[in-house]
């Protein structure tokens, strides 16, 4: 078994630098729907996706769709992403789910082909190698929601909606909803809410444990996105490398039994064990000063 999980163990592949783009392609009108965005200054390591589709209330379409999985690819590679946070620049609205409107131009085979994609778009945000967090400042319904289940942590308006609400469309959730939200909330609870199509305030969402934080809407209605940098910052001065994977032995420990999932952690433990910044850390604590580390 441990052979076999030594095999299979997705770890962490050393990051190159990589320049990251301010967006990724372009819409049919030329303007981008996504901005990406590395913070600087006490936000250095943090880097930004922005939603920004007005015109249809961040609904995923294909080209949305496409520019997040080619910024994904981009900023995977990256060593200076710390901590990627998704957000958007549509107020109100943090993503309105699959773009229904364009679906119905699609053939069925086109719509399988479509969702198979918006499936991966959310595996790949699941395996990011490093934390991501979700700032959910409005509506996140069905694909919406979707997207935030698939980032590490969730931080909400107490006044924003969300809700796996397919069921109400005549449809089920079929990018990931309807296997990390009972990973999330527990079967029975995940169901209740599947199959009501209920539709949860944020404070109600935090809760049930749906999300980590849950604050007031401010008047810019950004109060999610400010909270979401606050954790951000608390992440940021962590070794990058142990907080990576810490993040691989928690995701595929929870795949597994627990004999399993030890050996998962004693695997992601080795790989730590020679890096520079445990050494730094060691130092640290023993010179009493607070550890400078760089991700080697």
């Amino acid at each position: 078994m441990l052979r076999a999980l030594t095999s299979t163990l997705r770890l962490p592949r050393p990051w190159r630098p990589l320049r990251t783009r301010s967006c990724a392609s372009h819409g049919a009108t030329g303007d981008p729907e996504i901005q990406v965005r590395a913070l600087t200054g006490r936000d250095q390591g943090i880097t930004e996706i922005l939603m920004n589709r007005p015109s249809a209330r961040n609904a995923l379409g294909n080209i949305l769709v496409s520019e997040l999985l080619e910024a994904l690819a981009q900023l995977r590679e990256d060593q200076q992403v710390r901590v990627l946070l998704f957000r958007s620049g549509v107020k109100g609205v943090f993503c309105a789910g699959a773009d229904l409107k364009e679906r119905e131009q699609m053939s069925e085979a086109e719509v399988g082909i479509f969702v198979q994609r918006l499936r991966g778009l959310m595996n790949e945000i699941a395996a990011f190698p490093a934390p991501t967090i979700a700032a959910m400042d409005g509506f996140a319904l069905g694909g919406g929601l979707e997207l935030a289940l698939a980032c590490d942590l969730r931080v909400a308006a107490s006044s924003a909606v969300m809700g796996l609400i397919e069921t109400t469309r005549g449809l089920l959730p079929g990018a990931g909803g309807t296997q990390r939200l009972p990973r999330c909330l527990g079967a029975a609870l995940a169901k209740e809410l599947i199959f009501t199509g209920r539709r949860l305030s944020g404070a109600q969402a935090q809760a049930l444990g749906l999300v980590n934080h849950a604050v007031s809407q401010n008047e810019e209605g950004n109060a999610a996105y400010h909270r979401a940098r606050e954790l951000a910052q608390e992440i940021l001065p962590q070794a990058p490398i142990a907080v990576r994977l810490g993040k691989v032995a928690i995701d595929r420990g929870m795949e597994v039994d627990i004999s399993s999932g030890m050996a998962i952690e004693g695997i992601c433990y080795a790989q730590n064990i020679p890096t520079q910044d445990r050494l730094e850390g060691m130092a640290a604590f023993r010179e009493k000063r607070p550890p400078r580390f760089v991700g080697k």
